[in-house]
């Protein structure tokens, strides 16, 4: 990142949160469940799936927790009324983990079983290194029950190769990501380089072991590397799909859907867009290029 980059993330928090929300529009589909229904039906029609994501996390109070569990039981019984694509993905932050990991995992039992009755998923979201294990065995309890769970492993993370060999035998389904929280050097690989290679290893293996893999990623070269593997295994269009986020990379989905892969559209909706919006804009600095030329302009 240049020095310039470097600089403006750091005046981010400077901006109007209504200058914010201008550029938010581009990554948030809305602060209501109709408005996201309407965006994974235009998704579908371009031939996209998608997951459904509640915005939220690091829930301290129990009955927020509970009413955003509710919010994902809606969200699964629209799915299916609506006949769109989609499943959902929760963070376990939002569902009570740092309140009672007992109380969080019932919780997430009530969203699968929800979205069981539907044949449809549940994609457990990755958080900070904290939360890695407790999240690992919610994962694993909640999917022998129900069949229908899925988890995220962050390829920066340095215990990931050894995670993998320890999914459950029976129908393990990984999204694999780059990893995009602040971690000890102890605990995650360092450096723009080493992190690709910490990618295509973790996507590599999870591949070559037959397991369905969420190919998370924006970066062309890991989408080439990845194309590569799938080649090179002779994985079955219906054993993994390539996973982006809403409002980024356009033209990216629209080449790796020509291409014949399936793709999936993480879509994020709710009140609690801010903090969800700067964490894409510091990912992000020519983006967030447009929060500075907005604040110059006035707008």
């Amino acid at each position: 990142m240049s020095v310039f980059n470097r600089l403006l993330v750091k005046a981010l928090p400077l901006a109007p949160k209504a200058i914010v929300g201008l550029v938010a529009k581009r990554y948030v589909a809305g602060s209501t469940l109709d408005e996201a229904l309407k965006v994974i039906q235009g998704l579908n029609a371009q031939g996209a799936m998608a997951t459904l994501d509640v915005l939220g996390e690091e829930v301290s109070e129990r009955e927020k927790a509970v009413a955003f569990t509710e919010e994902y039981i809606r969200a699964v019984h629209a799915i299916a009324r609506e006949g769109v694509d989609s499943n959902v993905s929760v963070k376990l932050t939002m569902l009570g983990l740092k309140i009672d990991e007992g109380f969080c995992r019932d919780n997430v039992d009530r969203i699968a079983a929800a979205a069981g009755e539907h044949g449809n998923s549940v994609r457990i979201d990755m958080e900070d290194a904290t939360t890695t294990d407790a999240t690992l065995r919610i994962y694993r309890e909640i999917h022998a029950r129900h069949g229908n769970l899925g988890c995220v492993l962050q390829a920066y993370m340095r215990r990931t190769l050894a995670d993998i060999d320890g999914l459950p035998a029976e129908k393990p389904s990984v999204r694999i990501c780059k990893g995009i929280y602040v971690e000890a050097r102890t605990v995650a690989w360092k450096g723009h380089d080493t992190v690709r290679a910490t990618y295509v290893n973790a996507l590599e293996k999870l591949l070559a072991k037959g397991i369905y893999t969420g190919i998370a990623t924006h970066d062309e070269f890991l989408a080439a590397r990845a194309v590569g593997l799938i080649d090179k295994y002779g994985v079955p269009r219906d054993r993994y799909e390539f996973q982006m986020l809403y409002g980024v990379d356009e033209e990216l989905r629209r080449i790796l859907l020509a291409g014949g892969h399936r793709l999936r559209v993480y879509v994020p909706y709710g009140r609690d867009w801010y903090p969800y919006s700067m964490r894409r804009l510091r990912e992000n600095p020519e983006i967030a290029r447009h929060v500075l030329r907005a604040m110059l302009s006035g707008r």
